[in-house]
Formats: C-alpha cells, sequence, structure tokens
C-alpha cells in the first residue's frame, strides 16, 4: 500500500498558498499495518531546532597510554610504581610472577621502561628492554598472573679483517690492528690449545682474523664472533674456522675438520710465571732432598680460581700428606689431574661431584709443603706422570663424516675471502707509504 504524506511548506517573503510536497513511503513492504494519513504540521521558518534538546553524539573511552619512565640514581622499581599508584602487593607480584621479571629488581640509571595502568590505577602491563637488542612485555591475565614474551632485534653484521704481527705481546699487536681486547681473547681462547700465549709467543709472529661487526641503526654497538683465523708461531701455520653443526653448537675447526678444542686445558690456572717445571731430578726447596717433582708448578697470588682442566669425576678431596688441600679429577678410564697446594676447594666440589671442563673446582694457596702460593698441577695418563707443558692433548670432536664435504667448501670459501681481504690490506699500506 502507498500513503501519501503532505506536507505543508511555506515560503520566506511572500503570503501565497501552501504546497503540497509528496513522500511515498511503502508501509506495507515494511510489515506495517495501513494508516490513515495526517497532515504534517506547518514548519515554522522563524524558529530554529533547540540545540539543547538535540542528540549528542556518544565519546569514545579514553584508551590507556603507555608512560615511559626513566630511572634516576637512588630510584628502586617499588618506588616509581608507588609514585604511581601501584601498590607494594602489585609490584611484589610482578617480580615474582615470571623468571624473565626477576631483573626488573636490578634497575639501573639510565635505564627505562614502559607501564600501562587502567582506571583505577592498577598495573596492567610493562616493556623493559635487559639489552639492546632484547624488549620484554609483561602483561597481566584474567586469573592475575603474569606472562612474559621476548622480542629480540637481529644485529646487522660486517665481515671485517684485522693483521698484524707480534713485537711483543698479543694484545698490543690486537690494539695496533684495531681489535678489542675481547677479540684479542677471542683469539687466544681459539689457538690456546697449541700455543702457550705467555711462553710460546716470539716476535715476528703474525696472525690475521676474520670477524664480525654488529650494527644496530647504521651504529657500531659492538663485535661478534670470529669467523676464520690463522696464526704464525715458530715455524708453525695454524687455521681455525667457526663451524656450526645440525644441532647449532658453535666450535672451532682446523682446516681438516679436527676440533680446536682438546678434552683438557693445557693451563688450569691464570699464573704470573712457572715456578717449577716438571723435573725427575729436581732437588725439593723444603726438605732439600732429591725429589722427582712430577707436575707443573704455576704462581699465582693467593685465592686465584683453578679450572678444572676437563671434563670428569672428583675422585679425591681433603688432605694429602705434603701436597695439602688436593683435588684428583678422573677423566674418562685413562686420564686423571691433580691439584695440590689449595687455600680451599670451591664450594659444593666433593668426592663424586662432576666438573666440566673450566669450571673452578678451587683457589690457589699454599697448604703442605710450599714456600708461597702456588698451584702444583699434575697429568697423568693410565697412572704414568707425563708433563703437563708438553704431552700430547687429545681433541675434541670435530665435523661429521657426513658433512666433511660441506664442510671443506666452507673452507674453501672463507679462504678465498681471507685472501681478498689480505690483498686489499696489502695494498692500502703501500698507498699509505
Amino acid at each position: 500500500m502507498i500513503v501519501t504524506l503532505v506536507t505543508l511548506l511555506p515560503e520566506s517573503g511572500e503570503s501565497r498558498p501552501e504546497r503540497p510536497q509528496t513522500l511515498n513511503l511503502n508501509l506495507e513492504a515494511a510489515g506495517d499495518p495501513p494508516v490513515a494519513a495526517k497532515p504534517a504540521p506547518a514548519a515554522d521558518t522563524d524558529s530554529a531546532p533547540d540545540s539543547d534538546l538535540a542528540a549528542e553524539p556518544a565519546l569514545p573511552e579514553p584508551t590507556p597510554q603507555w608512560e615511559t619512565i626513566t630511572v634516576a640514581s637512588g630510584d628502586t622499581l617499588g618506588r616509581l610504581l608507588q609514585d604511581r599508584g601501584v601498590t607494594a602487593a602489585q609490584v611484589h607480584r610482578l617480580v615474582t610472577g615470571h623468571k624473565r621479571l626477576q631483573d626488573l629488581k636490578n634497575i639501573r640509571p639510565g635505564q627505562t621502561f614502559e607501564v600501562l595502568l587502567n582506571e583505577q590505577g592498577e598495573l596492567q602491563a610493562l616493556k623493559y628492554k635487559p639489552s639492546r637488542i632484547q624488549t620484554i612485555t609483561a602483561t597481566l591475565t584474567g586469573d592475575g598472573t603474569w606472562q612474559a614474551s621476548s622480542e629480540q632485534r637481529e644485529y646487522q653484521r660486517r665481515v671485517r679483517f684485522a693483521d698484524a704481527t707480534i713485537n711483543s705481546s698479543l694484545f698490543l699487536a690486537g690494539q695496533a690492528a684495531g681489535m678489542s681486547d675481547n677479540l684479542t681473547m677471542q683469539l687466544a681462547n681459539i689457538f690456546g690449545w697449541d700455543v702457550d700465549f705467555v711462553l710460546d709467543i716470539r716476535p715476528g709472529d703474525r696472525f690475521r682474523v676474520l670477524f664480525e661487526e654488529l650494527y644496530l641503526d647504521g651504529e657500531k654497538v659492538g663485535e661478534g664472533d670470529i669467523l676464520a683465523a690463522e696464526f704464525w708461531n715458530r715455524g708453525r701455520h695454524l687455521t681455525a674456522y667457526q663451524y656450526q653443526d645440525e644441532d647449532g653448537a658453535v666450535a672451532y675447526l682446523d682446516a681438516q675438520g679436527n676440533s680446536m678444542r682438546k678434552a683438557f686445558i693445557r693451563t688450569p690456572v691464570a699464573f704470573s710465571r712457572i715456578s717449577s717445571g716438571f723435573n725427575p731430578g729436581r732437588r725439593h726447596p723444603v726438605l732439600n732432598t732429591i725429589r722427582a717433582h712430577k707436575g707443573t708448578d704455576y704462581a699465582a697470588p693467593s685465592g686465584t680460581p683453578i679450572k678444572a682442566a676437563g671434563k670428569g669425576k672428583v675422585i679425591f678431596a681433603g688432605v694429602k700428606g705434603g701436597y695439602g688441600n688436593v683435588i684428583i679429577v678422573q677423566h674418562g678410564r685413562r686420564y686423571t689431574t691433580l691439584y695440590a697446594h689449595m687455600r680451599g676447594f670451591a664450594k659444593g666440589v666433593r668426592v663424586g661431584t662432576r666438573v666440566n671442563q673450566g669450571q673452578t673446582i678451587g683457589y690457589v694457596g699454599s697448604s703442605g709443603l710450599a714456600t708461597g702460593p702456588h698451584l702444583h698441577y699434575e697429568f697423568r695418563i693410565d697412572g704414568v706422570h707425563r708433563n703437563p707443558q708438553t704431552v700430547p692433548l687429545p681433541k675434541a670432536q670435530g665435523v661429521s663424516p657426513g658433512n666433511k664435504e660441506q664442510y671443506l667448501a666452507q673452507v674453501r670459501r672463507v679462504n678465498s675471502q681471507m685472501t681478498l681481504f689480505a690483498g686489499a690490506a696489502t695494498l692500502a699500506r703501500s698507498d699509505v707509504r
């Protein structure tokens, strides 16, 4: 059914008969019953709509905003959050709610973090950066527990080259080549199984290194790993290449795919000098008698940490006559190492303790028959004493046979890259001259 509505519209400024305006509404189509049409009241041009009665649009609810907080000297997380209305109980639940959030107990001046509070002033979320590349976001769940997620930025990595000839020390040569002390220490650790950097270095020894520099947003922020290195020492040419196996483990291998890392550390303590070497006919300094010296004595300040030379199990920890405080570690079936004259043992180290290579097991002292603080270190194979400085050390596992061909191809690529860098460096030095 079509209903006609008639509206009377006066025209401004003159009097004349009203004109009808027709609007056709199909009411039946909308499902409403038929109704009689009524004329609409005449519009009054002199009157305007009442603004007070007009419907106002609904305003959107305010969205909570993240607030950035910068830590000043003397600030604590609790104080900073409580200043913003967060209760002490909420702060406690935050820092104990997830293992990733425990670092918040140790915030430092200059550090920043962001917080999100609801209208009641309750903490809902927090973001902080343990490092320049990591962001931890903590979120309060509906059941009142905290969840934490981590986002990691990727460094931009650039390959760099350095080479130098050693005149006095490895570290001075590294500095002259533009390497940081940390990078030089990496180099020493890679070749430390084959080169004693205290006793073996000679003027004229040299090295070449390919390494990574790390950048964020175009700014250098540090150095990464050594990718490949060469070392010339006393007529020997040593090479090492970084290799990552199928399990993601990273190691350094030689050109044939053998591990640079032996099963034992050559020197288990940071020492100032060798006070007595391996000598079957040595005269004992205290007893003044000829008594075989079946190990090496490393003089070092009292309290210097002593490292386990290899992975193994402690089979003795106690006092052993003139040796004083002693630890003996069994490595597999054939090898044992002995550490004597110790001031004391590391916490938790006792008979039966499993230790890892490089783990601190005790501290340098002068217990027993000793004239001063030092470590007496012995190395035995099948119960027979061997000179710790010269005994051939067994290698750790290298590249698997199935990956050997792929590894050798990698070595060839890296060698070509090293040759290009070395040639460019030589050319640059000749241009300077």
